[in-house]
């Protein structure tokens, strides 16, 4: 555990034992990282609401905590790429950068944890494979967290405002 990644106001899972947490870590809720579950909370929940731009930014922010070639900057470089394919996509109907920035966020994953931070990365991964191929399967996809798909509120703005 790093000290400027440390959070001790960030809540354990809602529901399972993903990696990067662990209960018997009570320094930090059991978060190796609570500002990368930070990050998470809030980019996965404005990705679901379409706010894809805003999305990118957290996980762009937390993405810089991290050296390269970690298990952390590659998830978080992912998810990355992850938001600003869906931007191309669904605001400049743009699929050839969208299929871009997926094949690139697919390498990433690799070696990534299938629950990561809480973020169900098997399902992220399969749905980017299945966008290279058929773009529409985006529409009506959403990033699961905790086994739960959560949409923005108002402090998750204001979290992403916050990053400018």
């Amino acid at each position: 555990m790093d000290e400027h990644t440390l959070d001790t106001g960030v809540a354990p899972p809602a529901r399972g034992d993903p990696a990067g947490w662990r209960a018997d870590r009570p320094e930090s809720n059991g978060w190796e990282h609570g500002t990368l579950r930070r990050a998470v909370i809030h980019g996965v929940r404005l990705y679901n609401s379409g706010e894809f731009h805003e999305s990118h930014d957290c996980f762009e922010d937390e993405w810089y905590n991290y050296g390269r070639g970690s298990t952390e900057s590659k998830f978080l470089h992912g998810m990355v790429q992850v938001a600003a394919g869906a931007y191309k996509h669904f605001d400049f109907e743009d699929d050839g950068g969208m299929r871009s920035l997926f094949g690139t966020a697919l390498q990433y994953f690799q070696g990534v944890p299938p629950d990561y931070y809480g973020v169900d990365v098997l399902d992220v991964r399969t749905t980017l494979t299945n966008a290279l191929d058929d773009p529409q399967v985006l529409h009506g996809w959403q990033i699961e967290l905790d086994g739960d798909v959560p949409t923005a509120r108002e402090l998750d703005f204001e979290y992403a405002e916050r990053l400018e």
